[in-house]
């Protein structure tokens, strides 16, 4: 793992001010015109970001969240991945992932950085040399997106996401927090957090957040897959984040799913909500469920962005 002094980018425009690593492509901050705090949880510690913080806002792949089996087929073969969850399930691409390494900028003005990563035929246990790109942009009044590109030589797995964790607050803890998803199905998951390959309507369960929901600490644990859609679509509102202070975050993305962590085994335990745009997770081993292959020269691209008013 990278322990290189990253270089530190600055963006601003309008209401919005945030602040780029170039280690792991991570958003360390974000500031509201106005608002006194972090909207996201950021550490000055390099090292931490190695350990217990190294999930807190990298860009996470070649492939985010869990592969059950830790293992993939593509083109009738099959690649072994890095066990590194339990000694038997793949998390967040193993050691070798992307959140682990210095990204080159490769463009660079007051309100946009576009970060570059190569990754070797071979790293993260999957075939193909892949070129990723990944632009922060800021636009006025307050919108924070992210565009992921990608390609690869060879055919290959592909599932990227942005793993930033928010408070809309800067409190202690998300308590208080109304949440909002644009989703009426979700993947319930076994006890590893992996999902069972069901396809369930959030109507009756803890899942529902089709109508805002008040979060607690009574709440039940999330970790979980919420299905927006079956198939990439155009950019549209996913989700609504609202502090007690009254200031909003409006995520929208073009992914089909979106997972949410609730933290409660982060080092910050239940201090900020992950809001993940993303395939649905162990895709590989759910044919129903869309699929995270790319041919050798297939764009892999997705878009998401944060909106925030106070």
């Amino acid at each position: 793992m990278n322990q290189t002094t990253p270089e530190t980018i600055h963006l601003s425009a309008g209401q919005l001010t945030a602040e780029v690593w170039t280690r792991g492509a991570i958003l360390r901050a974000v500031h509201l015109e106005g608002v006194a705090y972090n909207l996201t949880r950021g550490t000055d510690d390099l090292a931490a970001y190695n350990g217990d913080w190294r999930y807190h806002g990298p860009i996470i792949g070649p492939i985010v969240n869990r592969i059950s089996n830790a293992r993939v087929k593509i083109d009738g073969m099959m690649h072994e991945l890095e066990r590194n969850q339990d000694g038997r399930i793949h998390l967040h691409s193993g050691k070798g992932a992307a959140q682990f390494q210095d990204w080159r900028v490769a463009a660079q003005s007051d309100s946009s950085v576009t970060l570059v990563l190569a990754l070797a035929d071979g790293a993260c246990g999957l075939p193909g040399a892949r070129e990723i790109s990944a632009t922060y942009a800021i636009t006025a009044p307050a919108t924070l997106s992210l565009t992921i590109t990608a390609l690869s030589d060879a055919d290959t797995m592909m599932n990227f996401a942005q793993h930033g964790y928010w408070n809309m607050d800067g409190s202690d803890t998300w308590a208080g927090h109304v949440l909002r998803v644009a989703a009426d199905r979700y993947l319930p998951t076994d006890t590893d957090a992996c999902p069972t390959g069901e396809i369930a309507p959030v109507s009756g369960t803890p899942f529902d957040f089709q109508q805002a929901v008040t979060l607690s600490r009574s709440t039940h644990a999330l970790d979980h897959n919420l299905c927006l859609s079956d198939i990439r679509q155009p950019l549209r509102d996913v989700a609504w984040l609202t502090g007690t202070s009254g200031v909003e975050m409006v995520m929208a993305t073009t992914e089909t799913g979106l997972q949410i962590f609730d933290g409660r085994s982060a080092p910050t335990d239940f201090g900020a909500i992950a809001l993940e745009a993303q395939s649905w997770p162990d895709a590989p081993n759910h044919r129903g469920f869309p699929a995270i292959k790319y041919r050798a020269g297939a764009p892999y691209t997705q878009t998401t962005t944060w909106s925030f008013t106070a």
